[in-house]
């Protein structure tokens, strides 16, 4: 299911993350040449991306909220 970006932070490990309107978390790593998400490493690259969706697996899955 389709949700939008509404902010980016790091996982324990030091991995970038949306936060997903549904509230969910999604990795967004940067990891050519499997992922080429170059535009993660910057700060004007992931406010470039804030509001474009990805597919949530989570609720797809009818998965809880992460933030509970």
């Amino acid at each position: 299911m389709d949700r939008r970006i509404v902010e980016f932070d790091v996982d324990e490990e030091e991995h970038w993350r949306a936060k997903l309107e549904c509230g969910h978390y999604q990795h967004v790593r940067h990891d050519p040449p499997l992922n080429d998400r170059g535009w993660v490493t910057t700060e004007s690259g992931r406010r470039q991306k804030i509001g474009n969706k990805l597919n949530c697996v989570k609720c797809d899955d009818q998965a809880p909220s992460d933030l509970s």
